[in-house]
């Protein structure tokens, strides 16, 4: 059998946590939150029961459609919590119906006009890695069609004069990466869905990515977009700026497939990293680990990495002792050493307070020769990109546990970070009798930064989801309360919705319907997401 994804796990069926590792994760929290807990069985395929497909595509499609209950359940949900605790739980009310893989553009269209003549849902599908109910079918739809680009995967044409390339949006991470290597180029965009997403899911989204300052979202990265809509093919010019009137391209970063399909981009790409810097600085405390990284990305020097870490999070990616935040900082290029601008935002940390043990520089510099040993660089990025497959193994034991990410100014930073943790500690006090809240900091700006909150209490198996959306939403509110943005890289989703409805100017909404009336007259495309039909 060919590998499979999870319909339920973060990563493929062979990631799936195995019993042993289930029962050592109880001990451990048993231990921490004292309490006595059920190990119970993961769920398999076998164990499926979803509703019959209410739809049978047209000859036509035929051989490019599915309605394997596998793969429906895998394009029911996203990877969020609530995601991952229904599919534990075999909870599948509203799997869609057919799951379309079509293999080029004018199959995309062919789908498309299926599902608009007949009023279907249209999901467009990248990697299903949505945190925010993104792919999600709507629940009064006649009929839903997932439509999964996978097939759209290659890079098309590469300029390397203009160092530019066209890339089909069905592409993995991993993949786009592998095909533009062998030119010695890299797009450079790393998120930590990097492994299970794709080209079009992240300009869709407006993912945020490997750089911590300067080229932050995908959206810096795009020169021009293509995309299938019900009314036809919608295409910009590929230029390096322009101040023609509205950008086009800014009407499909963050669209999230209400207006259309996109099948490829020219996409910025850059030599491969040679030269590299790395280091890690410890603060005596989470804020004046902060004020560190205003003055640092305030300079404009544009680390590549500047992520703050507070001393929950040091503890527990590093292994810190719990009393120090640690800035983890990184430079690199294709084209000159590093050496001196770590060396400059080094000293520009100390001035801060901050303590850099020499051990903790690494420089690479252009004959390979490599100084230092940054442990805690190293073992941040490993808790990064393991971080997705660690919750694999406490779903079902009734942890409830996820993050938020926002951004705000750095004048209104400290009462927001003030707010939002006091808003996820009183909650998890009163739905879980206590829990554990920690931020880090993602990207930062000159204007300010990109906090992401974690936290975690012990629920009630069972009860997971309510207690979740009670303290997800007692965050959510403190953060636009604050002044903050409902998501700064994880979309808005249907989740999102309620937030992001205060937080986008009213009459915006408006002209977003216009554009979707004008695209999708038939409201089939991902309806519900960002406005409603």
């Amino acid at each position: 059998m060919m590998p499979r994804r999870s319909f339920w796990a973060w990563g493929m069926e062979s990631d799936e946590p195995t019993t042993a590792q289930r029962r050592q994760m109880a001990e451990s929290l048993s231990k921490s939150y004292g309490v006595s807990l059920e190990v119970p069985a993961v769920p398999t395929s076998k164990d499926l029961d979803l509703r019959k497909p209410r739809v049978t595509p047209p000859s036509s499609l035929a051989s490019i459609c599915t309605t394997d209950t596998h793969d429906r359940a895998v394009h029911s949900y996203g990877r969020s919590f609530r995601d991952r605790i229904r599919a534990f739980d075999l909870h599948f009310p509203n799997p869609p119906d057919v799951i379309a893989y079509p293999r080029d553009e004018p199959e995309v269209e062919a789908v498309l006009d299926w599902c608009s003549s007949r009023g279907y849902a249209a999901i467009p599908f990248g990697g299903g890695s949505s945190v925010v109910g993104g792919v999600e079918p709507p629940e009064d739809a006649a009929g839903v069609v997932s439509i999964d680009l996978a097939g759209l995967n290659r890079v098309l044409e590469i300029d390397d004069v203009s160092r530019a390339a066209r890339i089909q949006a069905g592409v993995y991470g991993p993949a786009l990466e592998e095909q533009l290597r062998p030119h010695g180029f890299t797009l450079r965009h790393f998120p930590q869905s990097f492994e299970f997403s794709t080209l079009g899911g992240w300009i869709a989204t407006r993912s945020g990515g490997h750089y911590a300052t300067n080229q932050t979202h995908i959206d810096d990265f795009v020169e021009s977009v293509r995309m299938v809509t019900p009314k036809g093919i919608w295409e910009s010019r590929r230029l390096p700026g322009s101040g023609a009137g509205p950008s086009p391209d800014r009407l499909v970063l963050g669209s999230e497939g209400i207006l259309g399909i996109i099948t490829e981009a020219w996409m910025r790409i850059q030599a491969r990293p040679r030269f590299r810097a790395s280091a890690a600085v410890t603060f005596s405390s989470f804020a004046a680990g902060a004020e560190a990284v205003r003055h640092i990305v305030q300079t404009k020097l544009w680390p590549a990495n500047c992520r703050l870490l507070d001393p929950g999070e040091a503890a527990d990616a590093l292994g810190f002792d719990g009393e120090q935040a640690v800035l983890v900082l990184g430079f690199e290029s294709g084209e000159v050493p590093q050496g001196e601008p770590m060396r400059q935002v080094i000293a520009i940390a100390r001035g801060c307070g901050g303590v850099v043990d020499e051990d903790q520089i690494k420089i690479l510099d252009q004959s390979s020769q490599e100084t230092g040993r940054p442990e805690a660089v190293g073992a941040w990025r490993n808790a990064f990109l393991r971080a997705p497959y660690d919750r694999n193994i406490t779903m079902g034991l009734g942890l409830v546990a996820e993050t938020l990410e926002t951004a705000i100014t750095w004048d209104r930073w400290p009462a927001l970070d003030q707010s939002v943790r006091a808003a996820l500690q009183e909650s998890l006090k009163r739905v879980c009798g206590g829990g554990r809240v920690t931020c880090r900091f993602t990207h930062v700006y000159p204007d300010g930064p990109a906090p992401y909150f974690t936290f975690e209490g012990m629920g009630r198996r069972g009860a997971e989801l309510e207690m979740h959306e009670e303290i997800k939403r007692a965050a959510s509110d403190a953060v636009i309360a604050a002044g903050g943005t409902i998501t700064h890289h994880h979309a808005v989703g249907r989740i999102h919705r309620p937030w992001y409805d205060q937080q986008r100017p009213d009459l915006f909404a408006g002209a977003l319907r216009a554009a979707k009336s004008a695209l999708d007259p038939n409201s089939v495309l991902n309806p519900g997401v960002l406005i409603d039909p």
